[in-house]
């Protein structure tokens, strides 16, 4: 088992930068291959973005492609999400994931083993 525990979200004015972070404790964090998914008001919960086990591999919803970066530190057993130019649209939960497959599985598929909790992420227009 994992735990996965998120933060960085807030309010934000529409064009700032904002960057989640994802600390996860239980098994050893390389092992797993990482993601972030979001759910904004009143629609299903969408991927977003995963990273491979040693980052060799990087996947984005083309939604956010050119604007978010995904990136992780193993040795710190965290997982970054930098959104850039934030839009009223990226108004969401924004969770993490974690999951024993691959990054590009996670993103083909939709799904994850494990997940966090969520950090809401609000933009003002």
């Amino acid at each position: 088992q994992v735990q996965l525990v998120e933060s960085g979200g807030g309010l934000v004015q529409a064009g700032a930068s904002l960057t989640l972070s994802c600390v996860a404790s239980g098994r050893t964090f390389s092992t797993y291959a990482m993601g972030w998914f979001r759910q904004a008001p009143g629609k299903e919960r969408e991927f977003v973005a995963a990273i491979s086990r040693s980052s060799g591999g990087r996947y984005y919803a083309d939604s956010v492609k050119g604007r978010f970066t995904i990136s992780r530190d193993n040795a710190k057993n965290t997982v970054y999400l930098q959104i850039n130019a934030l839009k009223p649209e990226d108004t969401a939960v924004y969770y993490c994931a974690a999951t024993t497959g691959t990054g590009q599985a996670m993103a083909v598929r939709g799904t994850s083993d494990y997940w966090g909790q969520g950090t809401q992420v609000t933009v003002s227009s």
